[in-house]
């Protein structure tokens, strides 16, 4: 089962990063792989904002789509996907975003994420794929808040 996670220092304070990382209706735009992405529901609960959201990814001629919950937790700085439907067994992704004491404006963002495609001939076709691709996310958030903030 492919695992993957990665600690990156950015410029940006934890509560910018997490505003950046919950506007995923936003991800088509710089989110590598990401063709689409539509959000179908949104709830607030006591734990924070509750989204089912439906992701294209697509690379050269394979396009797949799923469907996720994403659990927004301002008051922990934690953003938690959990798989619902589509081509995997199982997907956890998890990001949490550190302040870093006396730098209001830095922060350590960490990116966690747990998968395994269903079909083996899809994890042989995505699976490197897919690993590239996750390596690159951290960096295209930062860039992304770059961008936005300054």
């Amino acid at each position: 089962m492919p695992k993957f996670q990665s600690r990156q220092k950015v410029n940006h304070s934890a509560s910018q990063m997490f505003d950046l990382v919950a506007d995923v209706q936003s991800y088509p735009d710089f989110v590598p792989l990401c063709k689409s992405l539509h959000v179908r529901g949104h709830q607030e609960t006591s734990e924070g904002s509750v989204l089912v959201a439906d992701m294209v990814v697509a690379y050269k001629l394979i396009s797949e789509s799923f469907t996720s919950k994403v659990t927004l937790k301002p008051q922990d700085n934690e953003i938690l996907v959990e798989y619902l439907d589509g081509p995997f067994k199982h997907l956890e992704n998890r990001w949490t975003f550190e302040p870093i004491d006396g730098l209001a404006a830095a922060s350590v963002i960490v990116f966690y994420i747990d998968y395994e495609f269903k079909s083996r001939m899809l994890a042989g076709l995505m699976g490197a794929v897919f690993d590239k691709a996750f390596h690159k996310f951290s960096s295209a958030f930062e860039q992304r808040a770059d961008r936005i903030y300054g």
